[in-house]
């Protein structure tokens, strides 16, 4: 017998945990790795706000190389665990924030372009949190659109940083990521919400699709 909290969901289908496969070990090494990429959150938001834009460029790299670290190493020794799978793209999602926000604050970013990242993650949180209080809880898979707009944040991210830190000259490019950054932030945002509706009006039972 299960208890309740055992399920998970995924879209309108539960699925019970594997009984012949072990308990999720959440403090394991990717997992702590992760830890370590959210406390540099903080880090580079205060790096950025005080004009250390070099170091703050440094910090972003050390959170990629650790990203891919530690999905390595969950897939190479079978370190998965559910923790993991909610915790890893909070942490990238938080990082990213953080410095469209700094880099915004700092005139560094347009306005519109930083409220609409922000806005848009808000609200895909709400959505969820409304499903679930409303007794038919989704969970949102990564659309291609989705996983599109991560790169575009990433790589805008890393140009912007990289051309205040030492000087690149990169305006074209950076002039180019904004608007294709734009563009897939919206892109994205209008097809979670078309699948959301679409799952709460129960016209989807398999939950939001790829």
């Amino acid at each position: 017998m299960h208890r309740r909290s055992d399920w998970i969901y995924t879209g309108l289908v539960t699925i019970a945990p594997d009984p012949s496969q072990p308990p999720d070990r959440a403090l394991n090494p990717p997992n702590i790795i992760t830890l370590g990429r959210v406390i540099l959150v903080p880090l580079v938001f205060w790096l950025l706000v005080t004009g250390q834009t070099q170091a703050a460029f440094f910090a972003f790299i050390v959170a990629g190389i650790s990203d891919a670290v530690d999905g390595y190493l969950a897939k190479t020794f079978g370190w998965t665990t559910e923790l993991g799978a909610y915790l890893d793209p909070l942490a990238d999602k938080l990082l990213i924030v953080s410095i469209f926000l700094a880099l915004g604050v700092g005139g560094k970013l347009p306005l519109w372009l930083v409220i609409a990242v922000v806005s848009r993650d808000i609200l895909i949180v709400i959505a969820i949190v409304l499903s679930w209080l409303l007794g038919n809880p989704v969970r949102i898979r990564p659309l291609v659109v989705s996983k599109a707009n991560t790169v575009a944040q990433i790589v805008l991210a890393g140009t912007v940083l990289a051309d205040e830190g030492f000087g690149l000259g990169l305006e074209t490019a950076r002039f180019v990521l904004v608007w294709l950054t734009g563009a897939l932030t919206f892109a994205s945002l209008a097809a979670y919400l078309r699948s959301w509706l679409l799952h709460m009006s129960g016209y989807e039972s398999t939950g939001v699709q790829r």
